[in-house]
C-alpha cells in the first residue's frame, strides 16, 4: 500500500430498497417533516406490497410499539429509519406486524415489517414510506437512486 492510497475516497455505504415500489422524491412527500429533511435525508418508495426488508445488514435500533416504523443502525454506522406510510401512527398498530424487535441483529433482505396496503388504504392513510439516513450529517452526501422503480434490494441510497 502506498502512502497516498491510504487517502483513497471509500465510495461509501449502499442501502438496498427495503420494499418494492416506485421511487419519490423526499422533497415530495405530503408532509413537511419529511420533506423539509428534518428528521435527516433520503427518498420514499410507494410500496408495491405489504413487506418491508433489511436494507442493510445492522442492529434493530427502535421498533415502534405501533409497528408502522423501524430504526436500522447498519454495521457501516448508518442510522435508518423507514416509516410505513404518513400519519399511520393514527392507526395505533392496526394492519401492522412488526416481525423484529429492538435489538435484533438483521441481515440485509430479511423480513422486518408486514402491513395491510389495502386495510391502511382505506382508513384514508397515504402509503409513500420514507427510508430517511437520520444521522445524514455524518456523510457528505446522501444520493438517491435514478430509477423511477426499484425492487426490493436494489441500490436506493
Amino acid at each position: 500500500m502506498g502512502f497516498f492510497d491510504r487517502f483513497k475516497k471509500d465510495k461509501g455505504i449502499e442501502l438496498t430498497a427495503p420494499m418494492k415500489g416506485k421511487c419519490v422524491s423526499i422533497k415530495e412527500v405530503p408532509d413537511p417533516t419529511f420533506a423539509e429533511e428534518i428528521l435527516g435525508k433520503g427518498i420514499a418508495v410507494i410500496p408495491q406490497d405489504g413487506h418491508v426488508y433489511a436494507p442493510a445488514d445492522g442492529k434493530i435500533s427502535t421498533v415502534f410499539p405501533t409497528g408502522h416504523a423501524v430504526g436500522i443502525t447498519t454495521a457501516d454506522g448508518a442510522e435508518i429509519l423507514i416509516h410505513i406510510g404518513l400519519d399511520t401512527v393514527q392507526l395505533n398498530g392496526e394492519g401492522f406486524q412488526a416481525r423484529v424487535a429492538q435489538g435484533d441483529r438483521v441481515k440485509k433482505g430479511q423480513l422486518l415489517v408486514s402491513f395491510d396496503m389495502a386495510f391502511i388504504e382505506e382508513k384514508g392513510y397515504c402509503l409513500e414510506t420514507p427510508v430517511l439516513v437520520t444521522n445524514s450529517d455524518n456523510y457528505l452526501e446522501v444520493v438517491e437512486t435514478a430509477a423511477e422503480h426499484v425492487a426490493q434490494g436494489d441500490v436506493l441510497l
